[in-house]
C-alpha cells in the first residue's frame, strides 16, 4: 500500500554491510528512543509535505518485485520509520519506469535539513534484482527537491544511505573502504581481453548493465529487417550489373535504400577533391610544400593542370596539397596487393580542391605510373577509383572502428575499473559510454567476424583490418589525434587562408571548442586546487592503466600523460574522449552517402590495380566492381550504420551530474550547442553541397551505432 510505515522490527537489517554516503552512522535503537518527543514532519495541517519519485533504470532485469522501503534522515541523525513504497494494483519498480508516492506525516527532528535518505530492498526471491537510477525528494512545502543519483543494483537486506547529488572524489567519500569493495567488483566484471594482437583492447565479457535498452535493441532489428527486406527484393528483381546504369536503376525515391546525391557527380574531378574535405575521412588532406622522393611527379606532368603557374610557384604560394596513405603499404588483402596511394592536389582561382596526380604505391617504378586528369577518361577514373577504395579500408579500419569504436571500448572500461559510479569524472563521461560497448561486441561478432561484412565488403577482409587497426594504433597519439584543433594544424590546413573550403574544419572546430568549455568548467568545478588531483587515487588509476604499455597490461594509448598533473592535462583527455564519441563518429553517419553507390567509394575492387595507363571502356570498369549480393549488402549495412542511435549531443538520456553548478554548465552547453546548430542550418543553406554530419542536431551523444 502506498506510503504504508513499516516498524523498524518488521525489517532485517544490514547496517554493517550498508553502503553509506554519510559522514555519521545512527544506531536505530537510539532513534526509536528518542521519536516520541520528535514534532510532527508535516504541514500544519498535517497533509504530507514530501512526495518521493524513484525511477528504475532502463537496464535488463533493472525491475523488482522487492518489497522497497525508505526512510529519512536529518542532520542529527534523527530517522523517521520506514515507509513501504508500493502502489495498489501496480506493477511498480519496472525496467524504466518512473513512480511517485506520498509520504505519510512522520516525525522528525528537523526536518527542513535533511541530510540522506535510505532504501532498502527486501525479498524472499532468490533470482530478484534491482537497479536504481535516481529517487527525488519532493518537498511540496518549500518547493524544493533532493535529488538522489544512484545508478546502481540494490542488493537485497542492504540499508543504502543516499547523499543528495552523490558526486564524490574518493578521499571525500565518508565509506572509502566500502566505495574500494564496490570498484573491485566491477574489475571482476569489466576485463579486457585481446581481440586485435597490439591493437585497443575490449572487454572479455559484456556485462548485463552494458546491454542495449529494449527499445534501442527493437530499433535495430526493426530496420535492419526492413533493409534486407528490401535487399532480398532487389535481388530477385535485378540482373547481374551490364551497366552503371544498371547500378542506378536499383534505387528508388522515398525507399529505405535511396538513390546516394554522389551519383550526379562521382565521375567529376570537383567532386572527388570535395571528398577530402568533407567525406567521410576528412582527416588525411595536408598542405604540400615540397614533392617527397618517392612520388615520381615533375614539373612537366602537372603544370598544364596548375593555371600557368609553375609547380614551384604553387608549391610556394600554398597550392598543392596531399595526402599520403603510406599506412596501407603491406597490408594483408584479398587481391595480389593493397594500393598504398599518394595523391596530390591543386587549389584552383576558385577555391576548389582538384586532383592532379595519383600514384597508386609508394615506390615509384615502371609498374607504377602517376596518373594524371590528361590520361584517357577511364583510366583516370579507374585511379581515382582506387584511391577511393584504399581511402575506405583507411576510414573503415583507423578513422571508425579502430580509433573511435574500440578506442573509446578501451577508454571506457578502463572508466568503469578505476572510477566510482559516483565519481563526477566518470558521471562527466557516461552519457558518451551509453551502448558502446554493446555495439561493439555486435559488431565484432557479426560484422567483423570471418564471413561478415568486412571479409565480404572490404579489400583487407578482416585479418587485414586487424592489421591496419593494430598499426594505426601503435601511431595514435592522444595529443595530436585527441585534439581537433591541432591535429589540423599539423596537416597545415587550419587557416581559412590557406584552404578556404574545408567544412570539417569550419563545422568541426566551433563544435570542438563548445565541448572542450563545458568539460573543462566541470573539470575545474571539481578540481578547484591541485591538491585534490594529487590526491584522487582513482583518477590517476585510470590515467595510468591507460598509459602503461600493452605489454605490461596496460592500454598502451599513445600521448597519455602517466600521471595527471594539472587539471587542464584531466580536461584535455575527456575533451578528447567526448569528442571521438560524439563529433568523432557523427562524420561515419554519411557512410550511406559515400559508399551506396559502389563505384563512387568501393569498399572492395576485385581485380589487381593497374601496372599501366590503358584505355579502358565501361564494361573494363565493371568487371573491377563487387558482384550485385556484395553491392547490395554494403549498401544494407552502410545504410544501417548511418543511422543515428541515440540523442542528440546534450540531451542526455541519463541524467548523471546534478550539483546545480553543474547543472548550470551543462545549460550553458545546450543552448551554446543550439545557437551553433542555428549557425550551421545557415551556412548549409548557402552551400552547394551540404555538411550537415557535424550540426549538433545530428551529432550523438555516444557511439551506439
Amino acid at each position: 500500500m502506498e506510503g504504508e510505515i513499516i516498524k523498524q522490527d518488521e525489517v532485517q537489517t544490514n547496517e554493517a554491510v550498508a553502503y553509506e554516503f554519510v559522514s555519521r552512522q545512527v544506531d536505530e535503537d537510539e532513534v526509536d528512543a528518542t521519536s516520541a518527543a520528535m514534532p510532527l514532519f508535516s504541514s500544519f495541517f498535517g497533509v504530507p509535505r514530501f512526495k518521493v519519485h524513484v525511477t528504475t533504470g532502463d537496464k535488463a532485469n533493472a525491475g523488482t518485485d522487492s518489497t522497497v522501503l525508505l526512510r529519512l534522515v536529518d542532520s542529527v541523525g534523527a530517522k523517521t520509520e520506514w515507509t513501504r513504497l508500493d502502489k495498489f494494483f501496480t506493477n511498480d519498480h519496472e525496467r524504466g519506469e518512473t513512480h511517485t508516492y506520498t509520504l505519510p506525516a512522520q516525525q522528525l527532528e528537523r526536518p527542513d535539513d535533511i541530510a540522506f535518505v535510505q532504501v532498502r530492498r527486501k525479498s524472499t526471491l532468490i533470482d530478484d534484482h534491482w537497479f536504481l537510477d535516481r529517487i527525488e525528494l519532493e518537498d511540496t512545502t518549500e518547493k524544493f527537491s533532493y535529488v538522489y543519483p544512484v545508478q546502481r543494483w540494490i542488493k537485497k537486506g542492504v540499508d543504502y544511505s543516499l547523499y543528495q547529488y552523490d558526486a564524490f572524489l574518493p578521499f571525500q567519500d565518508p565509506k572509502e573502504e566500502l566505495r574500494k569493495t564496490e570498484l573491485e567488483e566491477k574489475r571482476q566484471l569489466y576485463q579486457f581481453k585481446e581481440t586485435i594482437p597490439n591493437g585497443p583492447r575490449q572487454v572479455k565479457d559484456l556485462p548485463s548493465d552494458e546491454e542495449f535498452s529494449s527499445d534501442a535493441k527493437a530499433d535495430i532489428v526493426i530496420e535492419k529487417g526492413k533493409l534486407l527486406i528490401r535487399k532480398l527484393f532487389l535481388e530477385f528483381t535485378t540482373q547481374k550489373w551490364k551497366s552503371f546504369n544498371d547500378i542506378q536503376n536499383i534505387y528508388f525515391p522515398n525507399q529505405s535504400l535511396p538513390k546516394p546525391a554522389c551519383i550526379e557527380y562521382w565521375k567529376d574531378d570537383k567532386w572527388f577533391g570535395l571528398q577530402r574535405v568533407q567525406g567521410v575521412d576528412p582527416v588525411l588532406i595536408t598542405l604540400c610544400k615540397s614533392i617527397p622522393e618517392k612520388l615520381a611527379v615533375s614539373p612537366d606532368m602537372v603544370e598544364p593542370f596548375l593555371e600557368s603557374l609553375s609547380l614551384q610557384d604553387a608549391l610556394d604560394n600554398n597550392k598543392i596539397f596531399m595526402i599520403d596513405l603510406e599506412i596501407l603499404d603491406g597490408i594483408t588483402c584479398k587481391v595480389d596487393k593493397l594500393v598504398s596511394p599518394i595523391a596530390l592536389f591543386y587549389l584552383d582561382k576558385s577555391d576548389e580542391l582538384l586532383p592532379i596526380a595519383i600514384q597508386l604505391f609508394q615506390e615509384p617504378s615502371d609498374k607504377n605510373p602517376v596518373y594524371l586528369p590528361s590520361d584517357p577518361a577511364n583510366c583516370w577514373l579507374l585511379a581515382k577509383m582506387f584511391y577511393n577504395m584504399a581511402e575506405a579500408q583507411h576510414h573503415q579500419a583507423f578513422t571508425h572502428l579502430g580509433m573511435t569504436h574500440l578506442l573509446m571500448e578501451s577508454i571506457s572500461v578502463a572508466a568503469h575499473r578505476n572510477l566510482s559510479p559516483s565519481h563526477p569524472i566518470f558521471r562527466l563521461l557516461a552519457p558518451h559510454f551509453l551502448y558502446l560497448l554493446a555495439i561493439n561486441a555486435r559488431g565484432l561478432e557479426k560484422l567483423i567476424s570471418k564471413g561478415g561484412w568486412i571479409d565480404l565488403g572490404m579489400t583487407v577482409g578482416r585479418d587485414g583490418m586487424f592489421e591496419l587497426i593494430a598499426k594505426g594504433f601503435q601511431n595514435w597519439n592522444l595529443q595530436q589525434y585527441g585534439d581537433v584543433e591541432n591535429e589540423i594544424r599539423l596537416r597545415g590546413v587550419l587557416d581559412p587562408e590557406i584552404l578556404p573550403y574545408y567544412p570539417y574544419r569550419d563545422d568541426g572546430l566551433p563544435l570542438f571548442e563548445i565541448i572542450k568549455k563545458y568539460v573543462t568548467n566541470i573539470v575545474n568545478y571539481y578540481y578547484d586546487s591541485d591538491e585534490k588531483l594529487e590526491r584522487d587515487y582513482e583518477v590517476q588509476n585510470w590515467c595510468k592503466e591507460m598509459a602503461t604499455p600493452l605489454s605490461e597490461d596496460g592500454l598502451g594509448i599513445g600521448g597519455m600523460p602517466d600521471k595527471f598533473e594539472s587539471a587542464d592535462q584531466l580536461a584535455a583527455v575527456c575533451t578528447a574522449v567526448i569528442t571521438a564519441c560524439s563529433m568523432g563518429h557523427a562524420g561515419s553517419f554519411q557512410q550511406y552517402e559515400t559508399y551506396g553507390f559502389v563505384p563512387n567509394y568501393p569498399g572492395i575492387l576485385l581485380k589487381p590495380p593497374p601496372e599501366s595507363k590503358m584505355d579502358l571502356d565501361d564494361d573494363d570498369l565493371l568487371e573491377y566492381l563487387p558482384d550485385k549480393e556484395t553491392t547490395l549488402y554494403i549498401m544494407v549495412i552502410t545504410s544501417l550504420l548511418s543511422r543515428k542511435g541515440t540523442q542528440s549531443l546534450g540531451d542526455f538520456e541519463v541524467q548523471y551530474l546534478h550539483e546545480p553548478p553543474a547543472v548550470h554548465i551543462a545549460d550553458e552547453f545546450r543552448l551554446e550547442l543550439s545557437k551553433l546548430s542555428l549557425q550551421m542550418k545557415q551556412r548549409n543553406r548557402e552551400r552547394k553541397f551540404k555538411h550537415e554530419w557535424l550540426d549538433p542536431d545530428i551529432v550523438p551523444n555516444s557511439i551506439s551505432i
